[in-house]
């Protein structure tokens, strides 16, 4: 059973609204492209961008916050991965209200 269903509906919602918030931006949604092609520092993410570092880490940010991204220490750098576990849940999550709609 997807994570979703455990949460209260205050939560779900409040999940849901950073989740799409987080995927409305295109530059977050070029971000996770990138990660989709392998682990990243900032460093590396920020080099396909003209912005600056503390404009990316707001966009890291938002995509920490809705866990659509995982971070991980290692050396001085910190280490960008796609959190691929809430994308299955989120295409779970979209099937099952597609289900429901065709019910009504």
């Amino acid at each position: 059973m997807p994570v979703f269903r455990y949460y209260s509906k205050y939560l779900r919602e409040i999940m849901e609204n950073s989740v799409f918030k987080a995927l409305a931006d295109p530059t977050r949604r070029q971000i996770l492209k990138l990660l989709k092609g392998g682990d990243k520092n900032a460093g590396e993410l920020l080099k396909n961008f003209n912005m600056t570092g503390a404009s990316l880490n707001h966009h890291l940010n938002l995509l920490k916050n809705a866990d659509l991204v995982t971070v991980e220490k290692k050396g001085q750098f910190m280490i960008y991965s796609l959190n691929t576990t809430v994308f299955q849940e989120i295409l779970e999550w979209i099937f099952e209200i597609k289900g429901e709609e065709h019910e009504t």
